[in-house]
């Protein structure tokens, strides 16, 4: 039973409480008091991107909320810190003035300390070294703290153009951070606002967000796989003499690490440049801490385009690995314990005995008497020195150890120079007595044996406030204390230094020794210690776990510029077992540095300790041999590695960083680019899962292909084997092996030749005495270039290979050199494929054709004539190839092309390659011996063709097999390259493929394309003109067998195929273009440029330049099918001018037609005539459709009668008997009822009609006569329909039967045996057209193929339409055509179609415009708001936006859909509308001008970004935005829901049209604001634009003041022009009515200055009103004075603005007219 307590111990306790209480609650208040300063902000932050809080314990939630003040939310998973920091901590940029962008003061925020000492005041500075290379650091802003200096990083110390950074910084100010983005794509890098900046005196603490997990690097540890672990990993870096296990810093420091980004191969890399202890922890952010305990954060970020190129640049700053003796890399030996000279002499005898190829020879510190530097054991190592004398007499190198702390010791300051030239001495007087020819430094981290023995001071080094989680948590442990004292500061700081100094001082004492190349091994290393040693991964163990990890360490000192790397073979401590080193001596034979070592007290495991008939010695031989052989390519590796920064053991990753399944390959690793090693790495293991990257691989023991490419494989590798591949496309430079290298180096060397897919390789040699110091530097070497193709070419000066030899090979093609022999189906069998004569190969990737052409080629050609102005040749079908295919038992029986059973194949063909123009050539090829149909277009050729000398192209003729090049001269670029396989010329059937420069494509249509720039994988378009609404892939109204492609440099080149037959083009990786076309010739025509704009010009030239459209033409438009009537027509117009929104033309549909007739008038619109004569009365025009179809189901219908009687219809060959088809036109006397379907109403309501055959010259004239008619009805002039333009539709021709009511009657035509890739390919060439057998009648009187020229009917129609508006109106007039055919643009511009209400289809309508810029068609636009569908409100008023800039700017729809008109929604859309059209409007005089340039120079109006830019590659994909002439960019908002808009600027001065202000961009992306009553248009600086003042429509608008917007580039300078004529009148320019005048602005001037005048006039005035100058400097303008002919006056009517730099006159009081020059 318990005792009672006594009173005074009850009061005790009582008080006991009390007192507990008051310390409670006065905790309770300070902790109170704090949180009134401090608040952590914690929001919800992902698990994954927490940074650790308590990265030194492991806290309770009191501590870390109360004292620590982070934030709590445990977790189950124990990795996941439950305390970690909140937003609100780290420091802040202060506003000081003596900040500079890139330097910057920073200041603690207020928050808790988690070590002490914090420092209040900071300062983050970066600078931009290289274009690649940015160094960001930040210091104590008070007080200078340690950094690390590092001799070769300090030489390399610069600031680089700021033009060219691959990269952007942006600084956050509060709480700081910054970003580091790729300039190329934005993409972020490095972001620190994942987690404070912490910087106290002892503890610094840095978290970078990274862009992938993708992270390699960070030394030294024992990783198990070469890519990091994200899952909460954390790694100490301290140098430490540690047995390598995993998780525990070992001997060196390396806080680098590399990060491949994706695919693309992008990668960074970061250095901390710091040598206190540190941790680094890695988190599945995916994120990286860097924490440290002194110093400062002084960081380095490289950035490059791969891998290997990160390195690369790492080692251009640190210093690139020394170029090792040719000997060190033989195979060596080693081990600690040979015990006397005798038992060292029976292991060096035993393995030459052996032949085991060797070549060095250790030491270690058993030589020592004493275990003390410089000295030897004269008892048990009795006559070393006649030992290494014997070594070196026998081809052997000796290399000793260095650097053990015998007991007691003392530890050189190699940071001293006292102490390099103390070292140096010991060195000269030691190798006098003893010589050695390398030296490996053990015990360098600084390891200290006698801790134990020492007190270390208790302060703050020693026992810092925070330890890094190295080894024991003690930092002094197995080293020296922290406080001690060296010359480059306290032992604290520069401990992880010590290997690198030791090695830089043994470095210099090895040059004093000897005058040759010596090897030093380190085993403490930091980065730069790779330009003085080599280094040994230490002692490792004898076991299978050890050998695994071998490998990615190996990689990793790759990545830290130490490529001469590699572990003790069979380990060090433990006994070997047979099979372990066995396996080991396999791998080891491919290590960097191949040395077997073991430690004292194991058994022996030198190869020849296994016995003479050992599988271990046999196997060790045997590969140690084939590592001799390949010495010569190692050596050039390390060559390349000295000079250029390469690695040498490579990761897979680093050479197919496409394929994600190599970025975590850590068993296998190549040899530089070419040798894949593949060991075996389990115990009991004789198969391996190897992963075989994407190329050809051949084994290189059997040379023979192995059967595995991109996919894991299961490798047999038995006992006595490791696997070796070697990669296609590599020569390797060889040599026969011998016992050493001093012996092997006296063989003949030899070439080991693996070919690519290509059928080609190279390959390099770097050769010098192997010895010799500075051989690079002094140009004591040699160095050769091997490369094959085809066959095998050689230059080896000075080099004998040999008088006689031959090589054989075979090899599988290469996905993207397969060109289709299969095009018509992809459901073709192997059967058929070789019956055809064929490759097959099946394959699971899309596009890729598993039937395809072998290279073996079909014509030879002969008879070659290389004249001055071009070359003429005859090609002859080989004789295989006239006979059926042979049975196909091999790959190479093939000699027939592709659809040899589709049509007969032409024997015997002509190339014709003639030099039109420096810029223009032709390639003709044709049949030699019959006429073939030709392509009925007269295109603009001069009569005297170029000499070769003055062209801009070299063209080459490749006799085997045949090919044509055509390369540019001044970049050597090859734009076209036919020696490819599939070249075929059948009479229906002719298919031939070039390689292309670049993968930029751009053209051929007409085609609804995704991109502007075409589809390289594996994309085949079909080109037919077909009634088809615009569909992705789908052959559309127009045909343009032309491209521009842009070459590497920005060169363009374009490329005609003039042919009108059906025909496709493939498009694939290679890159590589294949036309497929049925009929004619291969007609092409290459214009070289060389600017994107320069090509559109040759083009243009060639075809014809666009027809000049009338002012008015430019104006805002409207139309629909469906309007009911005349009051509608009026009702529209009056709205219109009632809102004010300017608007010049009034279309209509076929309603206006008696049952859809051609030149017929409704009584529904019998008032038409009337309105029309009121609209042009106020400045409006008018424009009809018409339809080719006529109608032959009628009673006196004038326009059917008379053209029957002048044969103008399309008839059936050999026959006076119309093709019959159907369109819109209805028969008489029925009621059509609307609600059938379309094929039922066709059938039983639409009349027979027939096609007019515009080729036909009779045809011509009965056209242009029922124009005419239209126009001035001679029968009932009130029915007279004076139009301004004619809008011609279903022109392809559109046909409502598949080819005629009666069918067609000839199914190859219509059918052909090659049928294109075209919509309805199913259904024949006829469908939804004429019968292809159909006849027509050429100008000349010949008699074509409707098959032959249908492409050429929309094309033929345009002409007389233009010329008959012209005649009727006796002014230029507009023709809009929806079939076009290259020169179509002479004479007529193109609406896009028949295209849908629709956001995709309002960005592709940017696209639309952009191709027929390039076909020469400048007057183009989409249907504003779609034609088909219901428009929605904001879709249609962002069209409204962009389209108010189509230079045909037309709102269209059809019937059965609501209005869309401006004015059929609310105010605020007119509102909207009216501003945008106003600006147009105003803009109207630049966009003549424009319009005025095409027509004289054949320049783009409507221009992607690249024309103006195309040295800017960025711009090459851009289809978002487009510009109007060299200097509007137009950023248009394409998405729903959207308010700002990404735009891209280019290396320019861009002024915002909106508020004048301008900005200079060196070429990159920026968000635009972009509300829904805004689009963005943008001036580019150095223009100066035309305008005036906007009017209702043109008619008033050309009457106002006209202005000057000068944009002012970076220098001051700004030109343009304006063209101005009467605006309707024909042939202006060409009889030179016109005025045309030039503006500069220079130097504070703006000129105008007329170069042509024969319009402007004191009556017929323009008057300058407006000038606006943009870009002024900042001072004040004070005065404006203008000279005007010979008066001048001082303008006072102005207003400037410094802020936005413009300045705005208005000089209309004066009266100032163009046709006077002036200068303001």
């Amino acid at each position: 039973m318990a005792r009672k307590l006594s009173v005074l111990e009850v009061l005790l306790i009582i008080f006991f409480l009390i007192v507990l209480c008051v310390d409670i609650l006065l905790l309770l208040l300070v902790l109170e008091k704090d949180q009134d300063k401090f608040v952590p902000e914690c929001p919800a932050i992902l698990d994954a991107e927490r940074i650790n809080c308590a990265p030194d314990q492991v806290v309770t939630q009191e501590v870390c909320i109360w004292q620590r003040q982070c934030c709590w939310n445990p977790v189950a998973d124990a990795s996941v810190p439950n305390c970690f920091f909140p937003r609100n901590w780290g420091y802040e940029v202060t506003p000081d003035s003596e900040s500079t962008e890139w330097n910057l003061r920073l200041s603690r925020l207020p928050s808790p300390t988690l070590f002490g000492s914090d420092i209040h005041s900071a300062l983050f500075s970066a600078d931009h070294q290289t274009a690649n290379r940015i160094r960001f650091k930040i210091t104590d802003f008070n007080n200078k703290r340690y950094e690390v200096y590092h001799e070769h990083i300090n030489s390399q110390t610069q600031t680089a153009n700021s033009s060219n950074f691959s990269y952007h910084l942006e600084v956050v100010h509060k709480p700081f951070s910054i970003k580091i983005k790729r300039a190329s794509n934005n993409k972020v890098l490095l972001d620190t606002s994942i987690g404070p900046l912490l910087f106290a005196q002892q503890y610094l603490q840095l978290s970078f967000r990274l862009p992938s997990a993708n992270v390699y690097g960070l030394g030294e540890h024992v990783h198990q796989q070469y890519r990091h672990s994200m899952d909460w990993k954390t790694w100490p870096i301290f140098t430490r003499d540690a047995t390598p296990t995993t998780g525990i810093n070992l001997y060196g420091a390396h806080p680098f690490f590399l990060c491949l980004e994706d695919t693309s191969g992008a990668s960074f890399g970061v250095l901390l440049m710091n040598s206190n202890a540190m941790e680094v922890t890695l988190q599945p952010a995916p994120a990286i801490t860097y924490r440290t305990i002194g110093g400062i954060l002084d960081f380095y970020v490289f950035v490059g385009s791969t891998p290997e190129k990160v390195v690369q640049e790492y080692l251009e700053l640190i210093g690139r690995p020394f170029l090792p003796p040719f000997w060190s890399l033989g195979f060596q030996l080693s081990r600690r314990g040979y015990g006397n000279i005798t038992a060292l002499k029976d292991v060096v005898d035993r393995n030459r005995k052996a032949e085991i190829p060797y070549d060095v020879q250790y030491s270690d510190i058993d030589y020592m008497d004493g275990n003390k530097d410089f000295t030897y054991d004269n008892g048990s190592f009795n006559n070393l020195s006649d030992f290494a004398e014997e070594l070196r007499s026998n081809g052997l190198k000796y290399v000793i150890i260095m650097g053990y702390p015998a007991d007691p010791t003392v530890f050189p300051d190699f940071s001293n120079p006292k102490s390099i030239t103390w070292w140096t001495d010991q060195f000269k007087e030691f190798h006098n007595t003893l010589k050695f020819d390398g030296v490996w430094i053990d015990m360098d981290e600084v390891s200290n044996l006698q801790t134990s023995k020492i007190q270390c001071d208790s302060n703050t080094l020693n026992y810092p406030p925070f330890t890094p989680r190295v080894v024991d948590r003690l930092l002094f442990e197995r080293t020296l204390c922290m406080d001690t004292e060296f010359y480059e500061g306290l032992h604290y700081d520069v401990h992880s230094l010590y290997g690198y100094f030791m090695a830089r001082a043994t470095e210099s004492a090895m040059k004093a020794v000897s005058a040759e190349r010596s090897l030093i091994l380190s085993r403490s290393t930091f980065p730069g210690s790779g330009k003085f040693a080599g280094h040994w991964l230490g002692d490792n163990v004898a076991s299978w776990d050890d050998l695994l990890w071998s490998i990615p360490s190996i990689l990793e000192f790759n990545l830290f510029g130490i490529p001469l790397v590699g572990a003790n073979i069979c380990g060090y401590e433990g006994h070997a077992t047979e099979e372990l080193c066995r396996r080991w001596m396999q791998l080891g034979a491919f290590y960097p540095l191949s040395r077997n070592h073991n430690g004292p007290g194991f058994r022996d495991q030198d190869p020849a300790s296994f016995g003479n008939d050992s599988l271990l010695l046999n196997s060790s031989r045997h590969y140690l041999n084939i590592r001799y052989t390949l010495l010569p390519y190692l050596y050039t590796l390390f060559y390349r590695a000295h000079t250029r920064g390469d690695t040498v053991a490579r990761p897979l990753l680093h050479e197919f960083y496409q394929d994600p399944a190599t970025w975590n390959v850590h068993e296998q690793f190549l040899w530089g680019p070419a040798l894949l090693i593949i060991p075996v790495l389990r115990e009991g293991m004789e198969q391996v899962t190897a992963y075989i990257p994407d190329a050809i691989w051949y084994d290189f023991e059997t040379m023979k292909t192995v059967p595995w490419r991109k996919q894991q494989a299961q490798m047999a590798i038995p006992k006595d084997k490791i696997g070796l591949l070697i990669r296609g496309g590599y020569i390797f430079p060889v040599q026969q092996p011998a016992a050493t290298t001093e012996i092997s180096r006296k063989n003949p060397l030899g070439l080991l030749i693996a070919l690519d897919h290509r059928r080609e390789a190279k390959g390099e040699l770097y050769w010098d005495d192997g010895v010799s110091r500075g051989s690079v530097d002094t140009g004591n070497h040699v160095l050769y270039t091997f490369s094959v193709s085809s066959m095998l070419r050689i230059n080896l000066p000075g080099l004998a290979l040999g008088e006689d030899f031959s090589i054989n090979w075979t090899l599988p093609v290469n996905d993207t050199e397969k060109f289709n022999c299969y095009p018509e189906s992809t459901a073709v069998s192997e059967e058929s494929c070789k019956q055809r004569g064929c490759l097959w190969e099946a394959s699971n990737v899309p596009g890729v054709p598993v039937c395809y052409y072998d290279t073996i080629p079909s014509y030879a050609a002969s008879n070659i004539q290389t004249l001055s102005t071009g070359i003429m040749l005859d090609l002859n079908l080989l004789p295989d190839a006239l006979d059926d295919p042979p049975a196909v038992d091999t790959h190479h029986q093939s000699r027939a092309s592709a659809s040899d059973s589709r049509s007969e194949k032409i024997a015997t063909l002509r190339v014709s390659i003639i030099y039109h123009t420096p810029t223009m050539m032709q390639l003709k090829i044709y049949d030699a011996n019959s006429t073939r149909y030709e392509v009925p277009i007269s295109l603009n050729i001069p009569d005297n063709k170029t000499h070769s000398s003055e062209t801009l192209y070299d063209v080459n003729i490749q006799t085997n097999p045949f090919g044509i090049q055509i390369r540019r001269k001044s970049s050597q670029a090859m734009i076209w390259d036919s020696q490819l396989p599939g070249f075929t010329f059948n009479d229906m059937f002719l298919s031939i493929s070039t390689r292309l420069p670049s993968q930029y494509i751009y053209g051929f249509g007409e085609t609804a394309h995704e991109t502007f720039r075409r589809s390289m994988s594996w994309n085949t378009w079909g080109m037919f003109a077909r009634d088809e609404p615009p569909g992705y892939k789908k052959n559309s109204y127009g045909v343009h067998p032309y491209y521009m492609a842009l070459e590497e440099d920005g060169s363009a080149h374009g490329v005609l195929l003039l042919n009108s037959n059906a025909m496709d083009v493939t498009l694939q990786p290679t890159p590589a273009l294949t036309y497929r076309t049925t009929g004619g010739i291969f007609d092409f025509y290459v214009m070289l440029g060389p600017s994107p704009e320069l090509v559109t010009q040759q083009y243009t030239e060639l075809i014809g330049r666009p027809a000049m459209i009338p002012y008015w033409a430019l104006g805002f438009q409207l139309g629909r099918y469906g309007y009911q009537d005349v009051p509608e027509i009026s009702g529209l117009y009056n709205a219109m001018v009632e809102a004010q929104i300017p608007y010049d033309v009034q279309h209509v549909g076929m309603d206006y037609m008696e049952r859809k007739l051609d030149f017929t008038l409704s009584s529904r619109f019998s008032g038409l005539p009337l309105l029309v004569d009121q609209l042009k009365s106020d400045g409006v025009r008018f424009i009809p459709v018409l339809d080719p179809a006529i109608s032959g189901n009628e009673t006196g219908y004038l326009p059917f009668t008379r053209g029957q009687t002048n044969n103008v219809f399309i008839k059936w060959p050999g026959s006076n008997d119309i093709v019959w088809g159907k369109t819109w036109p209805d028969l008489p006397n029925v009621n059509v009822d609307g609600s059938l379907d379309q094929e039922t109403q066709v059938k039983l309501y639409r009349a027979h009609v027939a096609f007019p055959d515009f080729l036909h010259n009779c045809t011509v004239l009965w056209w242009k006569n029922e124009i005419r008619e239209l126009y001035t009805n001679p029968r009932d002039s009130a029915q007279s329909l004076k139009f301004d333009g004619l809008w011609l539709d279903m022109n392809e021709p559109s046909n409502f039967v598949d080819g005629s009511v009666s069918s067609c009657r000839d199914n190859m035509l219509n059918n052909p045996s090659y049928m294109p890739a075209l919509e309805a390919r199913d259904s024949g060439l006829s469908s939804k057209t004429l019968c292809m057998e159909s006849q027509q009648v050429l100008a000349d009187g010949s008699v074509v193929r409707h098959y032959d020229v249908h492409n050429l009917y929309g094309w033929a129609q345009t002409r007389p339409t233009y010329e008959a508006v012209q005649e009727v109106t006796g002014q230029r007039g507009v023709v809009i055509t929806r079939s076009t055919f290259p020169s179509s643009g002479r004479w007529g511009g193109h609406w896009l179609g028949e295209n849908t209400a629709a956001w995709d289809q309002l960005k592709k309508s940017i696209i639309g415009m952009l191709e027929f810029s390039l076909f020469g068609i400048p007057y183009t636009g989409a249907d504003v708001c779609g034609f088909l569908g219901n428009a929605e409100y904001e879709m249609c008023l962002r069209w409204m936006q962009l389209g108010a800039f189509y230079p045909l700017s037309r709102n269209h729809n059809t019937m059965g859909t609501r209005r869309q008109d401006p004015v059929s929604w609310n105010s605020t859309f007119a509102d909207i509308s009216r501003r945008v059209l106003q600006t147009r409007y105003t803009l109207l005089p630049y966009l003549y001008t424009l319009m005025h340039q095409a027509h004289v120079e054949g320049s783009t109006v409507v221009r992607p970004l690249l024309h103006e830019f195309p040295g800017d590659s960025n711009t090459w994909d851009i289809d978002r935005q487009f510009m109007l002439g060299p200097a509007l960019l137009i950023s248009p908002v394409l998405e729903s829901g959207t308010v700002q808009v990404s735009a891209y600027f280019p290396q320019a001065r861009w002024y915002d049209y909106s508020t004048g202000s301008g900005e200079e961009s060196t070429g990159s992306n920026k968000i635009l604001d972009a509300p829904l009553d805004h689009i963005n248009i943008h001036v580019r600086g150095g223009y100066i634009l035309p305008w005036q003042e906007p009017a209702n429509n043109t008619q008033y608008s050309r009457q106002n003041f006209m202005g000057l917007t000068v944009a002012l580039d970076s220098d001051g300078k700004a030109h343009g022009q304006l063209f101005w004529d009467d605006g309707q009148s024909i042939n202006t320019y060409e009889n030179g009515n016109y005025f045309l005048a030039n503006f500069a602005a220079a130097q504070d001037t703006l000129q105008i200055q007329t170069l042509h005048n024969s319009y402007l006039s004191s009556v017929n005035q323009l008057k300058v009103g407006y000038i606006k100058i943009w870009g002024l400097s900042a001072a004040y303008v004070t005065e404006v004075s203008i000279t005007h002919g010979t008066q001048q006056f001082t303008e006072t009517n102005f207003t400037s603005d410094s802020y936005n730099q413009y300045n705005h006159s208005n000089p209309n009081k004066h009266n100032y007219s163009y046709y006077n020059h002036s200068k303001s």
